[in-house]
């Protein structure tokens, strides 16, 4: 049989959903719900794999653990965003790479979640409320107040439009952006100091690339007023995570609310866990059963083709089936 490993299975329950019973006869299924460090500990685990699922980016496959790996043949990721996976050295060493499109409002709603449940001092009321106390400090009306995107595409749009519904002024930047597509969202655009300067909130909604890695600097956060807020739903390597730290600390902004980090899962000492003004989650924007059954009724929708020897329609790299 094909032995198939599922990776970083933080609630394991991915190998007991209805879409692997096409393939279940045909598979010997392994599921981890931990997340190894380092490179020798993740070669070793995963040596004897012909297939591997990896859940979004929880693992990153460079192209030196990837030469480790002498079975692998198929590496089947959820989501579209690849940037976790050498694809260069993936095809060279004749690994079909394969992905799954779009998944729906989740990561839109988690980030109004946020944005909602930071202004509003969901958090610190819950506490004080179980605590004894009774309305411990003030809410923030966003009606009249300018929200700022960093990054206005599928998600960072909707966001707007939230927004814009809220009586929120909405101002955008993003490397790519122009003038023309944020007045089609009714945004104005703007350099990326002004989004940090003028805005009451900002939300950071960029892919991680070259580009936006290490975008957002202790500089940026320091031109932010002492009463707003900082929301990242994108990728934690966007920002200077020590810089956040430093500002919260400081309480030089309002408060953040953050769903993502630099190392994840999240160390049990790490400084965030520390601060009062700051809403945290375990990275579950997209961690919804609706996505869940997006994302893995298409990985084993490849995995069928593929085990036909067949070109599965998502593959990011079909030349290596067509080598084979």
């Amino acid at each position: 049989m094909t032995r198939l490993a599922i990776l970083n299975d933080y609630h394991g329950v991915i190998a007991t959903l209805p879409y692997w019973e096409p393939v279940r006869g045909r598979l010997a299924i392994d599921s981890y719900r931990d997340t190894l460090k380092g490179e020798d500990a993740l070669a070793e685990r995963l040596r004897p794999y012909e297939v591997i699922v990896a859940i979004r980016e929880r693992t990153r496959f460079p192209g030196s653990l990837l030469a480790r790996l002498p079975a692998l043949k198929h590496l089947a990721l959820t989501g579209r965003n690849s940037g976790h996976v050498d694809l260069a050295a993936a095809t060279a060493r004749g690994i079909l790479v394969t992905g799954t499109v779009a998944s729906g409002t989740s990561a839109i709603e988690h980030t109004l979640a946020l944005i909602l449940g930071l202004v509003r001092r969901v958090r610190q009321e819950d506490r004080a409320l179980r605590d004894g106390r009774w309305q411990t400090g003030f809410a923030v009306d966003l009606a009249g107040k300018t929200l700022g995107i960093l990054g206005l595409g599928r998600i960072g749009s909707r966001v707007a439009a939230f927004g814009q519904f809220l009586g929120m002024r909405v101002i955008a930047w993003g490397p790519t952006l122009t003038d023309e597509r944020a007045a089609a969202a009714g945004v104005t655009r703007v350099g990326l100091d002004d989004v940090f300067q003028e805005s009451d909130v900002v939300s950071v909604h960029l892919r991680l690339s070259d580009t936006t890695r290490g975008l957002v600097r202790a500089r940026h956060l320091g031109l932010m007023k002492p009463t707003a807020f900082f929301v990242n739903t994108a990728r934690g390597p966007i920002v200077d995570e020590r810089a956040v730290v430093d500002v919260l600390k400081r309480g030089a902004i309002a408060g953040a609310a953050l769903d993502v980090f630099d190392e994840e899962p999240l160390p049990s000492n790490h400084p965030l866990l520390a601060l009062d003004n700051v809403l945290l989650t375990p990275h579950m924007g997209y961690v919804t059963q609706e996505s869940y059954d997006h994302f893995f009724s298409q990985v084993v929708e490849n995995l069928e083709i593929y085990l036909r020897g067949d070109v599965p329609p998502r593959a990011l790299n079909p030349e290596v089936l067509a080598q084979r």
